[in-house]
């Protein structure tokens, strides 16, 4: 599974550290953030780094832009969609390390009985990893398991067109895959809310083989009515990464927002 990308987006945030702002739910289905949509539309900004000082030097940037929106129906339930693009800079001692931009566009709809109907659209450069550009263009169907207000379980799947584009001598990749994704969420107290995401990418021509997971688990706390903090640790895992790379990847996240 090789993922192009949903993690479907476009944005610019987040104060982590050592960390790409990529989203399970972006790179798999439609979701690209937990928060819902709404009928007015709602932005956010996320900026964050880390700075480290002593044998070595380091300097962790990240940047995150979110839009999101809901279309109201009368006779069939809202429509809602989210934009989002993130940008991701790593120096060590000077040197730049690691870089990373997305970005996703991304449209869900409950149908009947708490099915679902999602699209999304999403890109991804990472030279660091061999990828020039990674697309991705997904569909599928979902379902809320649970929603009593509190807590809220969602499973998605469905198939997904991909290309990816190398930095090296590799002749691109095109080819079908299907994406799955499972999304939980908790609202601890008015002030705090936590979320575990899985998604993984399987290739349609290799499924035993070709195939791509990530697993995120995270808190955001409430600072005021536009500030927000969120703490994730996010693993990656491609069982067939771009030659002379690693298969897993780990990051551990902060990131303080705004919204407005």
């Amino acid at each position: 599974m090789k993922n192009l990308l949903l993690t479907s987006l476009l944005a610019s945030s987040a104060l982590f550290a050592e960390v790409t702002a990529t989203d399970v739910a972006g790179k798999y289905t439609s979701k690209a953030a937990p928060v819902a949509a709404t009928p007015t539309t709602v932005q956010s900004i996320d900026l964050g780094f880390a700075n480290t000082t002593g044998n070595t030097k380091t300097l962790n940037l990240n940047a995150k832009y979110s839009l999101t929106h809901m279309v109201e129906n009368t006779a069939y339930e809202p429509f809602k969609y989210n934009f989002q693009a993130t940008g991701f800079l790593t120096k060590d001692n000077g040197t730049k390390t690691a870089e990373e931009y997305t970005a996703l566009l991304n449209g869900e709809q409950e149908l009947l009985n708490r099915w679902l109907g999602y699209v999304a659209l999403g890109w991804l450069r990472n030279e660091f990893k061999n990828y020039d550009n990674k697309f991705s263009l997904a569909v599928g169907l979902g379902k809320i398991l649970l929603d009593d207000g509190k807590q809220k379980l969602v499973i998605k799947i469905g198939p997904a067109y991909n290309i990816e584009q190398y930095t090296n001598n590799q002749a691109d990749n095109k080819f079908g895959s299907l994406n799955e994704y499972l999304e939980y969420t908790n609202k601890l107290n008015a002030f705090s809310d936590l979320y575990f995401k899985l998604g993984a990418m399987e290739n349609f021509e290799d499924m035993g083989t070709d195939y791509e997971a990530t697993a995120l688990l995270g808190i955001n706390f409430v600072l005021s009515e536009a500030i927000h903090l969120s703490i994730e640790e996010e693993f990656n895992y491609d069982n067939l990464p771009p030659v002379g790379f690693k298969k897993t990847d780990t990051k551990s996240i902060v990131r303080l927002g705004y919204k407005f």
